[in-house]
C-alpha cells in the first residue's frame, strides 16, 4: 500500500462526492490516502474512466508510488495530455505525447 493523491478540475459533486468517501479531500479538489491498496486504487480509477466522459472541461490526475517506473511515481490522467516518466541519463524528466 502506498500513498495516493488526486487532484482534480472542474469535476461534477458526483466524482467530488465519490473520491471524499475513499481519500481524505485536503483541499477543494484535491485528495489523498496514506495507505491505499492496488486493488482498491485500480477499482476507483475504473470508476472515475468510466464516468469521465459525462464531465464537460475537467481533468483528473492519479498519482502514487511505483518503483518499478522511472523516478518511482507513477501517474494516470484524464482529461489532459498523457504524461509519462523517462529516465534521461540518471535525470527523471516528465513527457507528454
Amino acid at each position: 500500500m502506498s500513498m495516493t493523491v488526486v487532484v482534480t478540475r472542474n469535476v461534477s459533486s458526483r466524482v467530488r462526492g465519490f473520491l471524499a468517501s475513499a481519500m481524505l479531500e485536503l483541499v477543494p479538489g484535491v485528495y489523498s490516502a496514506p495507505r491505499l491498496s492496488p486493488a482498491v486504487r485500480e477499482r476507483a480509477w475504473n470508476v472515475l474512466e468510466e464516468w469521465f466522459p459525462h464531465e464537460k472541461n475537467a481533468a483528473i490526475v492519479m498519482l502514487w508510488q511505483e518503483r518499478a517506473v522511472p523516478g518511482g511515481q507513477a501517474v494516470r490522467v484524464l482529461g489532459s495530455p498523457p504524461i509519462s516518466f523517462v529516465d534521461v541519463d540518471g535525470l527523471v524528466l516528465s513527457r507528454r505525447e
